[in-house]
Protein backbone atom coordinates (compact mmCIF):
# COMPACT_ATOMS: atom_id res chain seq x y z
CA UNK A 1 0.00 0.00 0.00
CA UNK A 2 3.07 2.57 0.83
CA UNK A 3 4.29 1.79 -2.55
CA UNK A 4 0.96 2.27 -4.27
CA UNK A 5 0.80 5.54 -2.42
CA UNK A 6 4.26 6.19 -3.61
CA UNK A 7 3.55 5.98 -6.81
CA UNK A 8 0.67 8.22 -6.72
CA UNK A 9 2.67 11.04 -5.29
CA UNK A 10 5.39 10.81 -8.07
CA UNK A 11 2.93 11.49 -10.82
CA UNK A 12 3.18 14.95 -12.92
CA UNK A 13 1.11 16.88 -14.92
CA UNK A 14 3.11 14.63 -17.80
CA UNK A 15 1.11 11.73 -18.64
CA UNK A 16 2.53 8.47 -17.35
CA UNK A 17 0.90 4.98 -15.95
CA UNK A 18 1.91 2.60 -13.86
CA UNK A 19 0.67 -1.40 -13.31
CA UNK A 20 1.80 -3.34 -10.55
CA UNK A 21 0.43 -6.92 -9.51
CA UNK A 22 1.37 -8.17 -6.19
CA UNK A 23 0.31 -10.56 -3.46
CA UNK A 24 0.59 -10.78 0.60
CA UNK A 25 3.13 -11.64 3.06
CA UNK A 26 0.44 -12.66 5.45
CA UNK A 27 -3.47 -12.73 5.49
CA UNK A 28 -4.23 -8.86 6.09
CA UNK A 29 -7.59 -6.54 6.29
CA UNK A 30 -7.42 -3.58 4.55
CA UNK A 31 -10.00 -1.07 5.66
CA UNK A 32 -11.41 1.41 3.04
CA UNK A 33 -10.31 4.74 3.71
CA UNK A 34 -13.43 6.29 5.73
CA UNK A 35 -14.25 3.19 7.25
CA UNK A 36 -15.16 2.77 11.32
CA UNK A 37 -12.80 0.27 11.88
CA UNK A 38 -14.74 -1.01 15.33
CA UNK A 39 -18.04 -1.75 12.93
CA UNK A 40 -15.67 -3.27 10.01
CA UNK A 41 -13.03 -5.62 11.39
CA UNK A 42 -13.30 -8.11 14.58
CA UNK A 43 -9.17 -6.47 15.41
CA UNK A 44 -8.90 -9.26 18.68
CA UNK A 45 -9.77 -12.22 15.95
CA UNK A 46 -7.38 -10.72 13.39
CA UNK A 47 -4.72 -10.19 16.37
CA UNK A 48 -5.29 -14.29 17.79
CA UNK A 49 -4.65 -15.29 14.23
CA UNK A 50 -1.71 -13.58 13.29
CA UNK A 51 -3.70 -11.49 10.11
CA UNK A 52 -2.65 -7.63 9.67
CA UNK A 53 -4.91 -4.62 9.47
CA UNK A 54 -3.68 -1.32 7.48
CA UNK A 55 -6.26 1.18 6.33
CA UNK A 56 -6.36 2.43 2.58
CA UNK A 57 -6.33 5.91 0.68
CA UNK A 58 -8.58 4.33 -1.66
CA UNK A 59 -12.60 4.47 -0.53
CA UNK A 60 -14.32 0.96 -0.30
CA UNK A 61 -14.75 -1.23 2.08
CA UNK A 62 -12.89 -3.92 4.00
CA UNK A 63 -10.93 -6.18 1.84
CA UNK A 64 -9.60 -9.66 2.72
CA UNK A 65 -5.66 -10.43 1.01
CA UNK A 66 -5.61 -13.84 1.31
CA UNK A 67 -4.21 -16.29 -1.71
CA UNK A 68 -5.21 -13.44 -4.11
CA UNK A 69 -4.00 -11.08 -6.84
CA UNK A 70 -3.83 -7.64 -5.99
CA UNK A 71 -3.49 -4.96 -8.68
CA UNK A 72 -2.76 -1.06 -8.52
CA UNK A 73 -2.85 1.61 -11.70
CA UNK A 74 -1.86 4.76 -10.98
CA UNK A 75 -2.30 7.56 -13.62
CA UNK A 76 -2.02 11.21 -14.98
CA UNK A 77 -3.16 10.14 -18.76
CA UNK A 78 -6.84 11.47 -18.74
CA UNK A 79 -6.33 10.87 -22.48
CA UNK A 80 -6.30 6.81 -21.55
CA UNK A 81 -8.21 7.20 -18.38
CA UNK A 82 -10.31 9.85 -18.72
CA UNK A 83 -11.27 12.55 -15.91
CA UNK A 84 -13.84 10.97 -14.14
CA UNK A 85 -14.15 8.88 -12.00
CA UNK A 86 -17.10 6.27 -13.18
CA UNK A 87 -15.17 6.19 -17.00
CA UNK A 88 -11.68 5.53 -15.84
CA UNK A 89 -13.54 2.68 -13.64
CA UNK A 90 -15.35 1.36 -16.54
CA UNK A 91 -12.04 1.64 -18.59
CA UNK A 92 -10.13 -0.67 -15.77
CA UNK A 93 -12.74 -2.78 -15.68
CA UNK A 94 -13.02 -3.75 -19.46
CA UNK A 95 -9.17 -4.18 -19.31
CA UNK A 96 -9.37 -6.67 -16.51
CA UNK A 97 -12.43 -8.35 -18.15
CA UNK A 98 -10.68 -9.11 -20.83
CA UNK A 99 -7.70 -10.58 -19.14
CA UNK A 100 -10.67 -12.94 -16.98
CA UNK A 101 -12.15 -13.83 -20.66
CA UNK A 102 -7.86 -14.93 -21.67
CA UNK A 103 -8.85 -17.30 -18.66
CA UNK A 104 -12.23 -18.91 -20.60
CA UNK A 105 -14.16 -16.77 -18.04
CA UNK A 106 -17.36 -14.86 -19.08
CA UNK A 107 -17.40 -11.84 -16.66
CA UNK A 108 -19.85 -8.76 -16.60
CA UNK A 109 -20.33 -5.80 -15.35
CA UNK A 110 -22.78 -5.41 -12.71
CA UNK A 111 -25.55 -3.05 -11.65
CA UNK A 112 -26.33 -1.07 -8.96
CA UNK A 113 -25.84 -2.67 -5.20
CA UNK A 114 -28.33 -2.66 -2.98
CA UNK A 115 -28.63 0.19 -0.43
CA UNK A 116 -27.44 -2.53 2.72
CA UNK A 117 -24.37 -2.85 0.77
CA UNK A 118 -24.14 1.20 0.25
CA UNK A 119 -24.62 2.40 3.54
CA UNK A 120 -23.61 -0.59 5.76
CA UNK A 121 -20.77 -2.19 7.04
CA UNK A 122 -20.78 -5.15 4.25
CA UNK A 123 -17.27 -6.22 3.76
CA UNK A 124 -16.19 -5.48 -0.09
CA UNK A 125 -16.96 -9.29 -1.58
CA UNK A 126 -20.21 -9.41 0.03
CA UNK A 127 -21.72 -8.02 -3.18
CA UNK A 128 -20.65 -6.59 -6.64
CA UNK A 129 -20.62 -2.58 -6.70
CA UNK A 130 -21.27 -0.70 -10.02
CA UNK A 131 -19.60 -1.65 -12.58
CA UNK A 132 -17.53 -4.22 -10.48
CA UNK A 133 -16.78 -7.34 -12.55
CA UNK A 134 -18.94 -10.61 -11.62
CA UNK A 135 -18.90 -14.40 -13.19
CA UNK A 136 -21.68 -16.48 -12.97
CA UNK A 137 -23.63 -14.12 -10.66
CA UNK A 138 -21.26 -13.61 -8.17
CA UNK A 139 -18.28 -10.82 -7.39
CA UNK A 140 -15.03 -11.54 -8.69
CA UNK A 141 -13.15 -8.51 -8.66
CA UNK A 142 -13.00 -5.60 -6.09
CA UNK A 143 -11.84 -2.23 -6.37
CA UNK A 144 -11.11 1.32 -5.33
CA UNK A 145 -10.10 4.35 -6.49
CA UNK A 146 -8.30 7.86 -5.24
CA UNK A 147 -8.41 10.56 -7.44
CA UNK A 148 -6.71 14.17 -7.62
CA UNK A 149 -7.67 16.11 -10.39
CA UNK A 150 -6.61 14.25 -13.59
CA UNK A 151 -4.06 11.78 -11.42
CA UNK A 152 -5.69 8.56 -9.57
CA UNK A 153 -4.92 5.67 -8.04
CA UNK A 154 -6.95 2.63 -8.39
CA UNK A 155 -6.36 -0.46 -6.79
CA UNK A 156 -8.35 -4.28 -6.10
CA UNK A 157 -8.85 -7.39 -5.45
CA UNK A 158 -8.92 -10.80 -7.68
CA UNK A 159 -9.23 -13.90 -5.41
CA UNK A 160 -7.07 -17.44 -6.40
CA UNK A 161 -9.57 -19.10 -3.93
CA UNK A 162 -12.15 -17.80 -0.83
CA UNK A 163 -12.69 -18.69 2.54
CA UNK A 164 -15.99 -16.76 3.01
CA UNK A 165 -16.11 -18.44 6.82
CA UNK A 166 -12.29 -16.60 7.55
CA UNK A 167 -14.18 -13.39 5.71
CA UNK A 168 -16.87 -13.40 8.36
CA UNK A 169 -14.59 -14.33 11.07
CA UNK A 170 -12.27 -10.90 10.13
CA UNK A 171 -15.32 -8.68 9.83
CA UNK A 172 -17.94 -8.34 12.05
CA UNK A 173 -20.92 -9.72 9.85
CA UNK A 174 -23.79 -10.86 11.54
CA UNK A 175 -24.78 -14.33 11.52
CA UNK A 176 -28.05 -13.20 10.23
CA UNK A 177 -26.74 -12.21 7.08
CA UNK A 178 -26.95 -14.44 4.01
CA UNK A 179 -24.28 -15.81 1.96
CA UNK A 180 -22.30 -13.64 0.28
CA UNK A 181 -22.10 -12.89 -3.48
CA UNK A 182 -18.51 -13.85 -4.14
CA UNK A 183 -16.34 -16.17 -5.69
CA UNK A 184 -12.71 -17.49 -6.64
CA UNK A 185 -10.61 -17.73 -10.14
CA UNK A 186 -10.20 -21.26 -8.67
CA UNK A 187 -13.78 -21.77 -8.56
CA UNK A 188 -14.82 -20.43 -11.22
CA UNK A 189 -12.41 -22.74 -13.20
CA UNK A 190 -13.06 -25.82 -11.14
CA UNK A 191 -8.86 -25.80 -10.49
CA UNK A 192 -6.01 -24.55 -8.53
CA UNK A 193 -4.78 -21.23 -9.92
CA UNK A 194 -1.37 -19.88 -9.58
CA UNK A 195 -0.68 -16.30 -9.01
CA UNK A 196 1.94 -16.01 -12.01
CA UNK A 197 -0.38 -17.21 -14.56
CA UNK A 198 -3.41 -15.52 -13.41
CA UNK A 199 -1.06 -12.19 -13.73
CA UNK A 200 0.26 -13.45 -17.19
CA UNK A 201 -2.97 -13.19 -18.74
CA UNK A 202 -4.29 -9.74 -16.91
CA UNK A 203 -1.36 -8.34 -18.41
CA UNK A 204 -1.98 -9.56 -21.69
CA UNK A 205 -5.53 -7.91 -20.63
CA UNK A 206 -4.45 -4.59 -20.07
CA UNK A 207 -2.04 -4.37 -22.71
CA UNK A 208 -4.61 -5.36 -25.43
CA UNK A 209 -7.50 -3.17 -24.40
CA UNK A 210 -5.19 -0.06 -24.11
CA UNK A 211 -2.67 -1.04 -27.07
CA UNK A 212 0.16 -0.70 -24.67
CA UNK A 213 3.82 -2.39 -24.39
CA UNK A 214 4.87 -2.62 -20.45
CA UNK A 215 8.49 -2.03 -19.10
CA UNK A 216 9.57 -3.55 -15.77
CA UNK A 217 9.75 -0.53 -13.38
CA UNK A 218 12.65 -0.57 -10.40
CA UNK A 219 13.41 1.90 -7.96
CA UNK A 220 16.32 3.96 -6.72
CA UNK A 221 17.59 3.44 -3.24
CA UNK A 222 16.09 6.92 -2.46
CA UNK A 223 13.22 5.48 -3.72
CA UNK A 224 12.71 2.42 -1.88
CA UNK A 225 13.77 4.35 1.27
CA UNK A 226 11.10 7.15 0.90
CA UNK A 227 9.07 4.17 0.26
CA UNK A 228 9.84 2.32 3.56
CA UNK A 229 9.28 6.01 5.81
CA UNK A 230 5.66 6.38 4.32
CA UNK A 231 5.15 2.57 5.96
CA UNK A 232 6.75 3.30 8.65
CA UNK A 233 5.10 6.30 9.33
CA UNK A 234 1.50 6.02 7.96
CA UNK A 235 1.11 2.21 7.22
CA UNK A 236 2.63 0.71 10.27
CA UNK A 237 0.55 3.76 12.62
CA UNK A 238 -1.91 2.26 14.62
CA UNK A 239 -3.41 6.03 14.71
CA UNK A 240 -3.80 5.72 11.16
CA UNK A 241 -5.48 2.44 10.53
CA UNK A 242 -8.01 2.95 13.38
CA UNK A 243 -8.48 6.60 13.71
CA UNK A 244 -11.72 7.56 14.92
CA UNK A 245 -13.80 8.86 12.21
CA UNK A 246 -16.60 10.11 13.98
CA UNK A 247 -18.83 10.02 17.29
CA UNK A 248 -19.00 6.66 18.79
CA UNK A 249 -22.80 5.16 17.18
Amino acid sequence: MAVDEFLLSRLTDRPSTSLRFYQWERSTASLGCSQDAARAVDADFCRRRGVDIVRRITGGKLVLHDREVTYALVSSDDSLFSMTVTESYRRISKALSLGLRKMDLQPELAGAPPDDYKRGALPCFSHPGRDELQASGKKIVGSAQKRTGKKFLQHGSIPLEHDEAFLRSVTRLPDEVERMRMTSLSELLGRPVSFDWAVERLLEGFAEFFGATFERLSFTPEEREAIRRLQRQKYEDAGWTFRQLGPAS
